[in-house]
């Protein structure tokens, strides 16, 4: 544990689910001589985490897991999110509910690991907030117009007020056909990394799913919908790139190398 008493005694959950649409047996990819998921919690050991173990779904990926040292546990195939599958594991690992926890994509093997410690600080600055996340300012016109990329704003304690995939904040006068500049100050990127109290994160799968949570289709916005509040950390790190196509594959293993 860091001497830097802010940062909380936290632990990483990363959901590892087999199947992938666009990259079959995403978690076991090779990424120059280990799995990628077996690189995403290398890095996340590198982070002041007193524990990183994979929530899987495969007997495949918990026995990698296991060949390179990785705490692993085996959850549900029938889960419908990464966050039941977490909510599972905390019930496994029997962990309290004042505990926090962060959730670390299995598909970020580039993710920084000081942002996760940040965003595990986020619910001590913030003691009444069950949720944290973490975002950072856009640069480029064509993301802040991508509704493939989320954005989300905040108020002045740095708690959430909207996620959404349209072009936010916005100006009256703003025209989207003639845009050649970003407002000011620079809206935000949401990355999808999450610290949550361990009670909070295995309430959440009961919680009724909202009209606005299915039209971004926005898992975050059920939260706000329901009244809770989410801490948001403001990184000066671009995220990584993610791994989610044979191409994205590619990229990493090329940055990898250098």
């Amino acid at each position: 544990m860091s001497s830097d008493q802010t940062i909380p005694n936290y632990t990483v959950l990363i959901p590892a689910r087999l199947s992938s649409s666009r990259l079959p047996n995403k978690p076991l990819a090779d990424l120059n001589g280990i799995p990628m998921i077996v690189r995403v919690a290398q890095r996340a050991m590198q982070s002041k985490a007193s524990r990183v173990v994979v929530a899987c779904d495969d007997s495949s990926i918990r026995q990698v897991c296991i060949e390179h040292g990785v705490e692993a546990v085996l959850t549900s195939q029938n889960h419908t999110s990464g966050t039941d599958r977490l909510a599972e594991a905390c019930e496994i690992l029997n962990l309290c509910d004042t505990e926090i926890v962060v959730n670390v994509q299995g598909d970020e093997p580039l993710i920084e690991p000081s942002v996760i410690d940040a965003v595990a600080k986020c619910l001590v600055i913030h003691p009444n907030v069950y949720m944290s996340t973490v975002a950072h300012a856009i640069d480029a016109i064509e993301e802040f117009l991508s509704p493939n990329v989320v954005k989300v704003v905040t108020n002045e304690a740095g708690l959430a007020l909207y996620f959404s995939r349209a072009t936010i904040p916005w100006w009256r006068d703003g025209n989207p056909q003639t845009l050649k500049a970003l407002p000011s100050p620079p809206p935000l990127r949401h990355i999808g990394l999450y610290a949550y109290t361990v009670g909070f994160l295995k309430q959440y799968p009961s919680l009724e799913h909202s009209h606005l949570e299915e039209l971004e289709a926005l898992e975050q916005l059920r939260a706000l919908s329901h009244g809770y509040s989410i801490a948001v950390h403001i990184s000066e790190h671009n995220p990584g790139p993610g791994v989610d196509t044979p191409q994205d594959l590619e990229r990493v293993r090329k940055i990898l190398s250098h």
